[in-house]
């Protein structure tokens, strides 16, 4: 994830609002959880494709193959870091819809569902 432009200002969407929109069952959206694997065993929010960082070897030639560049797509990490970096490489990536998820899945946890564990 290098070669990217001086920080670009990223859409933050609240924990609350990431809530609303799964409840209204919203197929247009594009969910992805940036965290290892690890973390997702450990706490997770159904509907969301898991791309690792640390894969991104893997699956950063197919992202327009794997995404939409044109649908609204929703990031999301433990608290809200390196979903942002991952927001701003796809912007980079010529994706124009793109909202990092403030406070990850910590935020999501504490505030809309604490079944979901904390970590």
């Amino acid at each position: 994830m290098t070669g990217r432009p001086p920080h670009l200002t990223i859409t933050q969407i609240s924990v609350e609002e990431l809530q609303e929109r799964l409840v209204s069952g919203d197929s247009h959206l594009q969910l992805v959880d940036v965290r290892e694997p690890q973390e997702i065993d450990i706490a997770s929010i159904a509907g969301f494709t898991n791309l690792p960082l640390s894969e991104f070897a893997a699956w950063g030639d197919e992202i327009h193959s794997r995404l939409d560049s044109e649908k609204e797509t929703l990031v999301l990490c433990h608290h809200g870091v390196r979903s942002q970096q991952m927001c701003q490489w796809l912007v980079n990536q010529g994706f124009t819809n793109v909202k990092n998820i403030s406070g990850g899945i910590d935020a999501y946890s504490i505030i809309v569902d604490s079944s979901i564990p904390q970590y």
